[in-house]
């Protein structure tokens, strides 16, 4: 189904109104994707719009196809079979959509556009075009808006406020709220208010009535509405509005719900979604950006955006912290912003036991998650207004998001941005290396080797400018990992090794504990993949113990298992299995599809060179399950 026609005309309210009252018949839920919220100077990739339904429907975000063919291939078989409706909001070419298909023929698809998207008229079952309400229509939305006898009373009046608005329904329901806000008052001395002069250009009718109702705001209302067509994303939430808002949240609340009131925000949205985003309607967005060009003082959005940016920062900056734990980073810690309270996050290590610190590192990493639009679009913000240093420091937890979310490719866009901020500012080396080590592992996910290597070189080539600070030396000794981790992916492991063995030394000086453990471990892959199984086992041995030391829990799984996969290759099956045990019971207590694929992969294996071939088969098998659930074929993620 096409819904098409100018903004205000109510598409994305019929779509949602159309999937509430089709659900039944869908049991697989309801997808809903704004194409907007996707795109990077206007251009939308596709295959990152493919990645969030493929988790939307379950697909864990590591098992996420890395190319786009494979992509569209996966999320054809995760659908289908599907029952499901999916919403498409805002689409500007039928090539944009056509991806997001699902292959069931059972799916309901709801696709909303300004335009006729030509190149899907054949798909589309259903295309209607949203023409401007007829005066019959208009007039009985203007009355279940308003709800007053005196509409009634005086049908004349009723009759030229509807032709006002010009059968838009978005200014009808700002003007019928205006009207109900004004109860004492005779509909024949409201209307005269509301025409005033016409204008040359554009629709000076219902532009009038947002005019009129915007002034009857109070100060903190009208402020917040011309500010929010400058936040960062499409949508935001109560906090990052009060951050724009410069106040403080009780004026921010009271100023949101006044503009509810007043017809020029839709609350509704907010308490159906259950996901506290709202959205500045796109006719109403405009309207807001005149009245802020018009109405403004100078440095006004300046600040505001430089406020909010900077509590973006402040938030990014903790949830990294809290998902990832204490780590090398390049940029200072922002302090917390008057007026803006920091969103409700908990610091893991102050946590009771074990179970809420990991339910407050979960948490924070699902706030990276939800808060990714605009996290991303921040980055960009930032950038086109040269503030370096909130670029550089955004683009260090987009590295944390980017960890768990790989292969999306407006990661790469948001590193190179960063790597330009760093560049542009000239006067810092500790940005330069850190942004283009950054910016290479996407690019090598992406196959992009070369390009991969060229960061890394100009990386190095400024190591001389950094200083003797145990931060700056740890800095250089992730460059020369990184160096191995590339070398790696081309399968020069001797390289790869001999990179490992001296950033190794260098996390030993300064000392670094951590740093030291995790280049023990890239080591004994390196040699294990060398075949040199003897020495894998020593580094591996070492690098294990250490990390159960140090209790860092996610380099204990890593380097267990790969401790488990060499002892299996060295024919110690009994040393080997416990491990393994260990990883898959530690991979489904966390729910790790991922992890439990690649564990009853190994085991396989490790079963079959027992001679145990009934036991393989059922790894084997259970590794299967977890593919095809994922959408991935039986010869795909194969992790042994």
């Amino acid at each position: 189904m096409r819904l098409s026609g100018p903004g205000g005309m109510g598409k994305t309210e019929l779509a949602h109104l159309i999937a509430r009252v089709q659900r039944d018949r869908f049991p697989d839920g309801v997808l809903v994707v704004d194409l907007d919220d996707f795109r990077l100077g206007g251009v939308l990739d596709p295959g990152d719009v493919l990645a969030q339904l493929l988790e939307s429907l379950g697909v864990e975000p590591q098992l996420v196809a890395a190319q786009f063919k494979a992509r569209c291939r996966q999320y054809w078989n995760v659908t289908s079979d599907a029952k499901l409706i999916l919403v498409v909001d805002n689409a500007r070419y039928a090539s944009e959509v056509v991806p997001l298909l699902p292959a069931s023929g059972e799916s309901l698809v709801i696709v909303t556009s300004h335009g006729s998207l030509h190149d899907l008229e054949d798909g589309a079952a259903i295309g209607l075009t949203l023409p401007p309400l007829e005066e019959w229509a208009a007039t009985k939305l203007l009355g279940l808006i308003v709800q007053d006898p005196r509409l009634a009373a005086d049908p004349e009046a009723v009759r030229s406020l509807v032709r006002l608005c010009d059968g838009l329904p978005a200014a009808l329901h700002v003007a019928g709220r205006w009207v109900r806000g004004h109860r004492l008052r005779p509909l024949s001395r409201l209307i005269p208010q509301l025409r005033g002069e016409l204008e040359e250009k554009g629709v000076p009718d219902v532009e009038r009535i947002w005019d009129t109702v915007y002034d009857g705001l109070s100060h903190p209302a009208r402020l917040l509405y011309r500010l929010l067509p400058y936040h960062p994303a499409a949508t935001f939430t109560l906090d990052s509005a009060t951050a724009l808002l410069g106040l403080d949240q009780v004026a921010c609340e009271e100023a949101l719900e006044e503009l509810d009131g007043a017809g020029l925000l839709d609350l509704r949205s907010l308490r159906g979604a259950g996901d506290g985003r709202m959205r500045l309607p796109g006719p109403l967005h405009g309207h807001a950006m005149r009245r802020s060009r018009r109405d403004a003082p100078e440095g006004e959005v300046g600040q505001a955006q430089t406020r909010v940016l900077r509590w973006m920062v402040r938030q990014a900056q903790r949830a990294d912290r809290f998902a990832a734990g204490r780590r090398l980073i390049v940029s200072e810690e922002y302090g917390a912003v008057p007026g803006a309270p920091d969103v409700p996050l908990e610091d893991p290590e102050e946590a009771a036991d074990d179970a809420a610190r990991t339910e407050r590192a979960e948490r924070a990493s699902r706030w990276l998650y939800e808060e990714r639009h605009t996290l991303l679009a921040s980055v960009r913000l930032a950038h086109e207004r040269g503030l370096d240093a909130e670029t550089v420091a955004l683009s260090e937890p987009v590295w944390t998001y980017a960890l768990d979310h790989p292969h999306q490719s407006d990661v790469i866009g948001v590193f190179r941005l960063a790597v330009a901020s760093a560049v542009r500012h000239g006067g810092n080396a500790a940005w330069l290396v850190r942004t283009r080590c950054q910016l290479a592992r996407p690019l090598w996910e992406a196959d992009l080797l070369s390009e991969a290597e060229r960061e890394l070189d100009s990386a190095e080539a400024v190591l001389g400018l950094l200083g003797d600070s145990a931060r700056d030396r740890k800095l250089g000794a992730s460059l020369i990992e990184f160096r191995g981790m590339l070398n790696g992916v081309r399968g020069e492991w001797d390289a790869a090794a001999a990179d490992f063995v001296r950033s190794r030394d260098m996390h030993l000086a300064i000392p670094n504990p951590y740093g030291a453990m995790l280049q023990t471990y890239r080591l004994g892959e390196a040699r294990a993949a060398l075949g040199e199984l003897e020495a894998a086992h020593l580094l591996l041995s070492e690098a294990h113990a250490r990390a159960v030391e140090l209790r860092r829990e996610r380099m204990t799984r890593r380097t267990g298992f790969a401790l488990a996969g060499v002892l299996r290759r060295l024919g110690r099956t009994e040393e080997a299995r416990p491990l393994y045990e260990q990883s898959l019971q530690g991979a489904c207590g966390r729910g790790s599809g991922f992890d439990q694929a690649r564990v009853h992969d190994a085991m396989a294996a490790l079963a079959e060179a027992e001679g145990r071939s009934a036991e393989a088969a059922e790894h084997r098998a259970a590794s299967r399950v977890i593919r095809r659930r994922n959408g991935l074929d039986d010869e795909e993620g194969g992790t042994a």
